[in-house]
């Protein structure tokens, strides 16, 4: 069962020369114990959209339409979206060595978001904090409480701001490239401890990411962004056995392989929130590109079991 549903999402922003368009109906769904992965460019709107469940957006961004359903009820028309934030929905920040205030030490940050969202004072709070950096292996809690960010590695802030979400006993996590900045070792290291907290507390997770790699070895399911627009989305597995869009597809060939001594890439770049185009916003870049992309936007369609596609030609 679905714990958060974004339905049919327009959002735009207001800049010098008029209004801009960058998200186009997009709807995706989470799930409790499972992970969800948002992949696609650099520029894409993954980060837009999910700034947009928490109302983070900029002063200039504004929602046209849609729903963004969190256990039924509209956040979008939620006045106290404040009192979710943290709390029921954690957002991982994508890059933790700016996230966490310099100022202050890590216990101070983690006792404030846990006296704000769970109200807790005192002892029950330090104890609660403690357990917190113990539950994402911080070695030695007790002291760390006491360093400042500075202090700590790039892979221990991201575990501390993992810390402030579990605190919290968030519902959601919102992982923006939770593992930008971070050498292998420790993003393997990052990525088993998101998969722990998935298992162990039953815990909905969006991926935010453009490493494919990472969502193959991870998701449980895919959707693919491009140009504000959800292309594709099926199950990890059949989205990297069979994809059917040829954004997907381009994609994938792009990944480097044993198999193919080439490093594929996409010709063109992806297109700015200011270019207005015709029909499919992947035509200009597209192999498979026929007449009809270019007049027409192509329908939302299964293609297959839990697989759907934007693509005239998804079915060829």
């Amino acid at each position: 069962m679905a714990i958060l549903e974004v339905k049919n999402l327009n959002l735009g922003f207001n800049c010098e020369n008029g209004f801009c368009k960058a998200l186009y109906d997009v709807s995706f769904c989470l799930e409790k114990g499972k992970m969800h992965a948002l992949v696609g460019e650099s520029g894409c709107g993954k980060s837009v959209s999910a700034m947009s469940i928490l109302q983070l957006l900029p002063k200039n961004a504004k929602i046209i339409s849609g729903e963004i359903l969190y256990n039924g009820e509209n956040l979008l028309k939620n006045k106290d979206i404040q009192k979710l934030r943290g709390s029921k929905i954690a957002l991982i920040p994508q890059d933790p060595m700016t996230s966490l205030n310099p100022l202050y030490t890590i216990g101070n940050q983690l006792l404030e978001v846990i006296k704000i969202h769970q109200n807790l004072r005192g002892d029950e709070a330090y104890k609660k904090a403690v357990e917190a950096l113990d539950a994402v292996k911080i070695p030695c809690a007790k002291m760390r409480m006491n360093v400042y960010p500075h202090e700590f590695s790039g892979g221990m802030k991201q575990r501390a701001i993992i810390a402030m979400a579990l605190a919290c006993n968030a519902e959601i996590l919102i992982a923006d490239e939770p593992t930008t900045a971070l050498d292998v070792t420790i993003q393997a290291q990052i990525m088993e401890l998101l998969r722990e907290i998935r298992q162990d507390r039953e815990t909905a997770i969006m991926l935010i990411t453009h490493d494919l790699a990472l969502v193959g070895e991870n998701a449980d399911k895919v959707y693919v962004m491009y140009a504000g627009r959800i292309v594709e989305e099926a199950d990890a597995d059949e989205i990297f056995k069979n994809p059917k869009h040829p954004y997907t597809q381009a994609l994938l060939k792009s990944l480097p392989s044993d198999k193919d001594k080439i490093l594929r890439t996409i010709d063109g770049q992806p297109p700015s929130v200011h270019e207005n185009i015709t029909g499919c916003r992947f035509n200009p870049r597209c192999e498979k590109c026929i007449d009809v992309c270019k007049k027409e936007i192509p329908l939302y369609e299964k293609v297959g079991n839990n697989h759907f596609s934007a693509c005239f030609r998804s079915n060829n």
